[in-house]
This record gives structure tokens, sequence and C-alpha cells, in this order.
């Protein structure tokens, strides 16, 4: 597991539990959209990577 796959998979855990937080808030849904892009975009190529 090299760096770059290990940080993309920490950014697209720490988006989704934005994600979570900002769904809780009671948020625009365009905002939790783009966050939730963001995360499943993020760990999909950190898991490439490996």
């Amino acid at each position: 597991m090299n760096k770059g796959s290990s940080l993309f998979i920490l950014l697209g855990l720490f988006l989704a539990g934005g994600v979570y937080s900002f769904w809780k808030q009671k948020q625009s849904r365009s905002l939790i959209a783009i966050l939730a892009i963001g995360s499943v975009m993020s760990l999909a190529a950190g898991l490439l990577q490996l």
C-alpha cells in the first residue's frame, strides 16, 4: 500500500464523514451530493491504485 492510495482512501473517508455530518444538520442536498460524489471518487481512486 503506497502513500497515494492511502491518501485517497483517507480523503474519501473524511469526505464521507462530512456527508454524514451535513446530512444530520439538514444541509442542502446539492452540497451533500457534491461531497458524496467526491468521497466515492476518491475512495475508488485509492482502491484502484492498490
